[in-house]
């Protein structure tokens, strides 16, 4: 909350502008660090698909995989773009679906590849 300011006299004045203080800087190390785990997971995926041959089901879990990655990169762009602003505004519904969505989905691709 802000806090009043008060004069000589002792009387509370105008109210300060709210000081996010280091919350959008945290929110937006954390997205960069899911970032980066989803893409060593979507890069081991690949690897792990084409370590003996490259078959058709390895193309589509590969092209899956991306797919995914690229709208969780999409997401977490948008949402470090929106914490730029001096009030950021809550992560909508439909971006916390979708992000949880992909995650999700990496991680069925990711035990798909692996068995």
């Amino acid at each position: 909350m802000g806090r009043a300011v008060t004069g000589a006299s002792g009387s509370a004045g105008a109210v300060d502008a709210k000081d996010p203080g280091l919350q959008p800087e945290r929110t937006r190390l954390a997205w960069r660090r899911t970032t980066l785990a989803c893409t060593v997971v979507a890069v081991l995926a690949v690897r792990a698909a084409i370590d003996d041959e490259i078959t058709a089901g390895a193309l589509v879990g590969m092209a899956l995989s991306a797919l995914v990655w690229i709208g969780f990169l999409a997401v977490a762009h948008r949402r470090i773009g929106a914490l730029d602003t001096a009030r950021p505004r809550a992560l909508s519904r439909r971006g916390a679906l979708l992000a949880a969505a992909c995650t999700v989905a990496l991680a069925g691709l990711a035990v798909a590849v692996v068995l």
